[in-house]
């Protein structure tokens, strides 16, 4: 039956997009890709990304080898204080290890009695035993930062998924539009042929001359109609165009000759009904705003392993290897602790660790505060997920509705039309009739666009619409 009744609906709505060579069509699936590519909220949505690499790279430089090289000399009164040159290397690796080895020379009748003269060589550790030995600021920025980088994918399908839905309201206001358009320019070419076949009535004296006006009457109330119809297309289409980029950044204006690329029977049969209970499921694991707080709380949770290193001592060992001249393998001994090396244990801690004890406690306070944020946000994902699948349901029991409710019309129409040319009827009750007929084919096609519109609704309720 759907057959036969989207044949009669077709002989109302002719869509010209494959039979003529010029008309181009655009489908939503290549609008959304369009949308994707080149908008602006797209691109930026791009840039997030690129700065969460930039982080990552800015947070590695905590990590990078340093050279220093330092010269200085003092003479003064004739006296030469000191003359020193010293090259080292520094690089820190990973456990909050330094290491460090470098050449120094010394000369001078002024030094200090702690420091060595002429050529001298170093290669040395420092290593934390308590605080900093687990996460230091340097590993746990580096951390925080590669987080942020699987965060920032998740904040561009945000962004993505938002920048959709609103680009698929206006596509679908542009495919209302234009059908609803087309509809009038069909309902007017049958009735510019009734009006003129009610002409010749008259005038060979088959039908009373007040025919003739009842049926300009409703010519011209469809041609206001019909007016109307085409301002709404054309701003849409204007509207349409609010999200149609080129490269570069340029706007780009939608042609006059591009329409929607399906047909009537397509916008309700191409509807793949879900099933609510693997939606749901699968909202909760890969929706994106859920995805954001997970990161979130892992970033939370380094920062809060940080901030216990403030209630444990600062217990730090250092030791050099020293050589004579510049060739420190040629004096090493065997032993660490022989000869040739300095040697030194630092300690410090707070008594009252009330900066750690604090810190330490806001940190597992917006760990707790993230996580009743989460299931806060994922009740209400949850509840549009069934809104949207409710409102799919009801849209398809109203689409079948009026699916049946135009064929009833159209039928009475059509036995009011037969009536007429037998002379059993009337022209008012034919109008009365065309008109209730077109007031549901339009009520079809809103609904039917409300009901494709709630799918594109669905996915985005889903976190899904950016794969689209």
């Amino acid at each position: 039956m759907r057959k036969i009744i989207f044949t009669v609906l077709l002989a109302f709505l002719i869509i010209f997009a494959n039979a003529q060579d010029s008309t181009k069509v655009l489908s939503l699936k290549t609008f959304l890709q369009i949308v994707k590519q080149y908008h602006p909220v797209a691109k930026q949505a791009s840039i997030i990304i690129q700065k969460a690499d930039a982080n990552v790279l800015l947070a590695k430089a905590g990590f990078d080898p340093i050279a220093e090289i330092d010269g200085s000399n003092k003479t003064f009164d004739g006296v030469n204080y000191y003359q020193g040159n010293q090259a080292q290397l520094k690089i820190p690796t990973w456990y909050g290890i330094e290491l460090s080895t470098g050449i120094e020379y010394l000369a001078g009748n002024r030094l200090d009695n702690q420091q060595s003269g002429g050529k001298t060589s170093f290669a040395g550790i420092t290593l934390p035993l308590a605080k900093n030995l687990v996460i230091d600021k340097r590993r746990a920025a580096l951390q925080q930062a590669k987080i942020m980088q699987g965060s920032s994918v998740q904040e561009q399908r945000v962004m993505i998924n938002n920048l959709l839905l609103e680009a698929t309201e206006y596509y679908w206001k542009w495919v209302e539009a234009y059908y609803i358009y087309k509809t009038y320019n069909n309902v007017i070419a049958v009735n510019q042929k009734r009006t003129d076949l009610v002409k010749l009535s008259v005038k060979i004296g088959e039908r009373p001359a007040i025919d003739t006006t009842e049926a300009i009457a409703q010519l011209q109330n469809f041609e206001y109609l019909q007016n109307e119809a085409l301002l709404a297309w054309q701003n849409s289409s204007i509207m349409l165009n609010t999200f149609l980029w080129k490269e570069n950044a340029v706007a780009y204006e939608l042609p006059t000759n591009v329409l929607p690329h399906k047909k009537v029977e397509e916008l309700y049969d191409a509807i793949i009904f879900p099933e609510l209970a693997a939606l749901l499921d699968n909202t909760k694991k890969n929706h994106p705003e859920l995805q954001l707080y997970n990161f979130k709380l892992s970033s939370l949770a380094v920062d809060k392993k940080l901030k216990f290193q403030e209630l444990l001592p600062k217990l730090d060992l250092k030791y050099n290897q020293l050589g004579k001249g510049y060739n420190i393998a040629s004096t090493a001994t065997k032993t660490l602790f022989d000869n040739n090396y300095r040697f030194g244990l630092g300690f410090s801690m707070p008594l009252r660790l009330s900066q750690g004890r604090g810190e330490y406690k806001l940190a597992k306070l917006k760990m707790n505060e993230t996580q009743l944020k989460q299931s806060q946000k994922e009740i209400e994902i949850i509840n549009k997920v069934k809104n949207y699948y409710n409102q799919l349901v009801n849209y398809k029991a109203q689409v079948n509705l009026l699916l049946r409710n135009y064929e009833n019309y159209f039928r009475l129409q059509k036995g009011e039309e037969l009536r007429f040319f037998n002379g059993e009827s009337s022209l008012f009750l034919i109008n009365s009739r065309e008109t209730k007929a077109l007031e549901t084919l339009i009520k079809l096609t809103e609904t039917t666009v409300k009901y494709n519109k709630t799918e594109q609704g669905l996915l985005w309720s889903t976190g899904q619409l950016w794969q689209y």
